[in-house]
């Protein structure tokens, strides 16, 4: 059974008929107190870093999660979602993430970047990936769709893809039972449902 977080700022529609389409048991859970009970947790996100923070601590999900993670089982950040893995972000000031793993959020660097590259990165875009990681089983540099304007900076250790825009940045983390994805698999047609089945079938 997968749980997919409500917190008010994802877009849980698209997330929840995507783990559908794959035959995935998945229900979208509001109540905090019921995440234990569920095998697999995604967590979504659209928005800025420090009003989803907000959300999930006026709903009582930022404990919840905490408490999730100890757990072992696994857990997967979307977009958003994934970025609130992370220590902090400086987006609209800084705010505090989850801190499940090592790193910071930031906007992507326009000076190190060619004058024409536009601020968000929008569209289809590759992931190298790294080592045949679990998730990327049955797919070689995947093609996925990306919508961000800020990317992680974290230990090379929890990096499983990184993606070239402007300048390489990291695309997929996964630390212990925690995993991340900055484009959106839901989204991503073929290769995104593959990924999402993986996770599925950890």
């Amino acid at each position: 059974m997968i749980g997919i977080i409500n917190y008010n700022m994802g877009n849980l529609a698209s997330v929840y008929n995507a783990c559908h389409l794959l035959d995935g048991d998945a229900q979208i859970v509001s109540d905090p107190s019921k995440l234990n009970e569920y095998d697999k947790l995604i967590l979504p996100g659209v928005g800025a870093f420090g009003d989803a923070m907000e959300h999930l601590i006026q709903t009582g999900m930022k404990d919840a999660i905490l408490e999730y993670a100890k757990t072992g089982k696994a857990m997967l950040g979307i977009c958003l979602g994934m970025q609130l893995l992370f220590e902090s972000s400086n987006e609209f000031g800084e705010h505090a993430g989850l801190g499940l793993i090592d790193g910071h959020i930031v906007k992507f660097d326009k000076e190190n970047m060619h004058e024409d590259t536009k601020i968000p990165h929008v569209g289809w875009n590759v992931i190298k990936t790294k080592d045949d990681h679990t998730l990327f089983e049955g797919l070689e540099d995947p093609y996925l769709y990306f919508v961000h304007s800020y990317h992680v900076q974290t230990d090379p250790k929890n990096v499983i893809g990184k993606t070239e825009y402007g300048y390489e940045f990291v695309s997929a983390v996964h630390k212990n039972n925690i995993y991340g994805f900055q484009p959106h698999p839901e989204k991503s047609h073929e290769n995104g449902l593959k990924i999402l089945k993986n996770f599925i079938n950890l």
